[in-house]
């Protein structure tokens, strides 16, 4: 079991993560918005954040470079509703999954399951341990 912390604005994508990472086995906070979540990142140990890319006052992105900066050993989704293409040349460590808006529960427990097996380098702007 690992400890997942979700950072999604919207409600309802917000409640589906949850629950798909809980019945898969995992320990999850879930918070609104990329502010909310660095307090939290600051306080206890993650093993993976699953960010939203486009989130109102602070981005999914500066989000992961910020959060690497705290612990420099977590791990990074992005989930977006944006071509993922263009997203993946804002984000700084090419390794970084990009989960493109809809996917299925399944896509989404088996990228966090390789996540956590170290098939993804930590955050972007942060170095492999």
């Amino acid at each position: 079991m690992a400890r997942i912390l979700i950072a999604e604005d919207d409600d309802s994508m917000r409640h589906f993560l949850t629950r798909a990472l809980q019945r898969a086995g995992h320990e999850v906070l879930a918070v609104s918005q990329g502010t909310d979540a660095l307090p939290v990142i600051a306080e206890g140990r993650f093993d993976l954040l699953l960010a939203d890319i486009v989130m109102p006052e602070m981005d999914g992105i500066e989000l992961a470079q910020r959060a690497g900066e705290l612990d420099p050993g977590l791990k990074v989704i992005f989930i977006t509703g944006f071509a993922a293409v263009a997203v993946n040349q804002q984000i700084s460590r090419p390794t970084a999954k990009v989960l493109s808006k809809p996917f299925h529960l399944r896509e989404l427990v088996d990228e966090v399951d390789k996540a956590l097996a170290g098939k993804l380098m930590p955050s972007p702007g942060t170095k492999p341990h």
